[in-house]
């Protein structure tokens, strides 16, 4: 529809980090003081409005205003994460923590993947998308931004009904939260060395999946790997990236009643670290499969780096998420890195960034296994 680089394109993924970055502290202030359930109300109020603004693009289409919908978007998802994480990590005995935290994060790759399939066939799946590339003529464009109005019009909706029904449970949630922190002070979370090596895990294990995730629909296009239409593409990463994200966080709730968190972490990290640069030297279809295979081994990364750094920082559990959910904004570098990668070097090197990404959560992870939580 505009026309766009790799690294342009992925400008769709850098608001959500800049979002992460100007947000995160606020919503964490927020939820100090207004408790989850309200902070998960205005946060999905937040997400409807983005929503709706991109259905601005009726009268202006213009790739400024997708970023800036996206924006107003990604604020309500900040807010979200923030809240919803020590949530789900509070709500029961701590040494199980790790557990609830990757069970509630297993549904939200159902929801990806849900997502996916309905972007494959809501967006891709017209006649401006059949082959491997899409039709350029003013039509096509047109049809393009018609498309991607009415998806967004229906993911307003249906974030509707969630805040609906989070308003009917709110004094059930309430009642199970714990009591908001009176006075939470972000600067204790940084003089935290683990909260510190917490964030930029985090950060750079968001990258990384944000980044393959983004660029496997063109990945598994190209002629060098699969060379398959766009909109089967699309099925393939709903099925096998985000389906093995999803099958690797119920098996990773299994095997995080059984295996150190730490370990478990250094295990799915030194996995996909191999995958990355497996796919860099293998040729065209094997490339395609690994590349595919990282999916499953970031399913337990971001529940088990968060709890993994709640258990072990010395500042409150408001402030060190506020501080990992901002340094998420890092983490744009690696998307910004595999654009250029990909537009300077050729599409099969888009994996060197996560691939560098994931070396740096395997080290963590070692880190955290030779310092038991406190």
């Amino acid at each position: 529809m505009f026309d766009l680089s790799y690294t342009e394109a992925l400008f769709t993924q850098i608001v959500f980090f800049a979002a992460f970055g100007t947000v995160s502290l606020p919503a964490a202030a927020m939820l100090a003081r207004a408790g989850p359930v309200r902070t998960i109300l205005i946060a999905l109020a937040a997400m409807i409005a983005g929503c709706l603004a991109i259905q601005l693009t009726a009268w202006v289409p213009a790739f400024p205003v997708v970023l800036a919908s996206l924006f107003v978007l990604a604020t309500g998802i900040v807010m979200l994460q923030v809240a919803a994480n020590p949530l789900a990590a509070a709500l029961g005995p701590p040494e199980h923590s790790h557990f609830r935290l990757t069970l509630a994060q297993s549904f939200n790759s159902l929801g990806v993947i849900a997502g996916v399939y309905f972007g494959a066939h809501a967006i891709l799946g017209g006649a401006v998308f059949r082959g491997s590339e899409p039709i350029r003529t003013d039509a096509a464009r047109a049809a393009g931004l018609a498309a991607i109005q009415h998806a967004f019009l229906i993911i307003a909706l249906l974030i509707l009904l969630l805040a609906i029904a989070l308003w009917f449970a709110r004094r059930t949630i309430a009642a199970a939260a714990p009591p908001p922190e009176e006075r939470p002070r972000i600067i204790d979370a940084l003089r935290s060395r683990w909260a510190l090596a917490g964030a930029a895990a985090i950060a750079l294990y968001v990258g990384a999946e944000v980044s393959v995730g983004s660029m496997m629909i063109s990945f598994l296009a190209s002629p060098r790997t699969l060379g398959l239409p766009l909109a089967t593409a699309g099925l393939y990463l709903a099925n096998l990236y985000w389906g093995g994200a999803l099958a690797g966080r119920f098996v990773g709730s299994w095997l995080l009643t059984r295996v150190p968190a730490a370990r478990l972490l250094a295990i799915a990290a030194l996995s996909a670290a191999s995958l990355c640069a497996t796919a860099l030297i293998a040729p065209g279809p094997a490339a395609a499969w690994c590349a595919l295979a990282v999916g499953l081994f970031n399913s337990i990364m971001f529940p088990t780096i968060f709890s993994l750094t709640l258990e072990r920082s010395t500042a409150t559990p408001s402030a060190t998420s506020g501080l990992l959910c901002v340094a998420i904004a890092g983490g744009a570098v690696v998307p910004l890195l595999t654009g250029q990668t990909a537009d300077w070097a050729g599409l099969n090197w888009m994996l060197a960034a996560p691939l560098a990404a994931y070396a740096v959560i395997l080290a963590f992870a070692v880190m955290a296994a030779g310092r038991p939580a406190t």
